[in-house]
């Protein structure tokens, strides 16, 4: 005989949230994805990606490589570096082959612009004490062959110290020991006897002993050793010992 049984059924509790699908994206009372919002944050994605530039690997064509060179600020020929007033007036001077080089490497402007910073903090320092070391020695040799051998000139240019140190100021020997001429004009005058200059005697032209002075504060003439401003100097303190002798 058939016997009738009643079961009774629970209600299906919602699924439990998968563990690849993040608590935003997940809908706790119906038990499935919030696809509206992953939707949402799938644009949202998408646009930010779209603004960022990658990395160009291997396989990367020319034209994604030239994208990637100038998202990262590398002008498209050489030449548009710009440097603006980093050079500064006394800088160092752009080279197109230098620049040439950097545009290969992918250096961006700024890259460029620390690359010719640091070659005039360091390297022009270096490069001008050479240039100054190589005139000096250039001025002893010419200096040597003129008072007949290395030996002679020695003691020579002692005497000119010994004697300019007890004869004149301090700026006017430095002005005329420093030049080939200047060394002349010194001999010259320790032959000859004391200058006015240095003897203090109210002997000279004031005003162009001021300006003398002044001419060898100038860069110019301490740094640069620029020779017309050296000769201009130099042939001043001649004048002025002439003229007082």
């Amino acid at each position: 005989m058939e016997q009738n049984m009643n079961i009774e059924i629970e209600p299906t509790a919602a699924a439990d949230r998968p563990e690849v699908v993040p608590e935003k994206f997940w809908d706790a009372d119906t038990g499935s994805v919030r696809v509206d919002a992953l939707a949402k944050s799938y644009c949202e994605l998408e646009k930010h990606m779209s603004g960022m530039v990658r990395l160009p690997g291997e396989e990367s064509g020319p034209e994604e490589r030239e994208r990637f060179l100038r998202a990262l600020g590398v002008p498209e020929t050489p030449d548009g570096y710009e440097f603006g007033e980093a050079m500064g007036a006394e800088g160092l001077s752009p080279d197109p082959d230098v620049n040439r080089r950097l545009h290969e490497a992918g250096f961006s402007n700024d890259q460029a612009k620390l690359v010719y910073s640091l070659a005039q903090e360091y390297v022009a320092p270096l490069v001008q004490q050479a240039a100054v070391e190589f005139e000096a020695e250039r001025q002893t040799e010419r200096l040597a062959k003129h008072f007949g051998g290395a030996d002679k000139w020695e003691t020579v240019s002692r005497q000119m110290l010994e004697w300019g140190r007890a004869n004149l100021p301090k700026p006017a020997l430095q002005a005329l020991s420093t030049t080939y001429e200047g060394c002349l004009a010194l001999h010259g005058m320790m032959q000859n006897g004391e200058p006015a200059l240095a003897r203090g005697d109210g002997g000279g032209d004031d005003a162009s002993l001021d300006q003398l002075k002044s001419m060898m504060r100038d860069p110019r003439y301490w740094r640069d050793r620029d020779p017309s401003i050296i000769r201009q100097v130099t042939e001043g303190f001649e004048r002025a010992y002439q003229r007082d002798a």
